[in-house]
């Protein structure tokens, strides 16, 4: 039960005072491989000049088994709908509706012959299609 000072949002208890915990966690790879990005966009004038830059981290349906994940920078930040997280000096931006399917996800940058690009490890995941790119929940 919520007391006078908490609010139940979409199932998570919060409270006006105290900050929303990140329901994900950025490597430190991942956050200096985005800042690269940030520093490429900027300098680049595809992004006005002295903007910020959000890593938007979101979960869409798609794909074969449901829901894909879905990562952007993007210009826009809305105190209502979003939760803003800083990981390794990079600011990360997350809609409420995907903080439902996040908890616990680690998003990786990976550089070796193998794989290079993203990830987004989501322990809720309960399976995955061929690819690899969805996921059932």
């Amino acid at each position: 039960m919520a007391t006078a000072t908490e609010t139940t949002e979409l199932g998570r208890m919060t409270s006006p005072s105290a900050p929303v915990a990140p329901p994900l966690v950025v490597t430190e790879k991942a956050a200096a491989e985005v800042k690269r990005h940030i520093a490429d966009h900027l300098g680049s004038g595809t992004a006005e000049p002295g903007s910020t830059l959000y890593l938007r981290v979101r979960v869409q349906g798609g794909g074969c088994s449901g829901f894909q994940n879905k990562l952007d920078l993007d210009p826009k930040y809305d105190e209502k709908t979003d939760h803003k997280f800083d990981f390794h000096g990079i600011e990360v931006v997350v809609d409420k509706r995907s903080m439902l399917y996040l908890d616990g996800a680690v998003v990786d940058f990976h550089d070796d012959l193998n794989k290079r690009g993203f990830t987004v490890t989501n322990p809720q995941a309960k399976s995955t299609c061929g690819c690899g790119s969805s996921y059932s929940m």
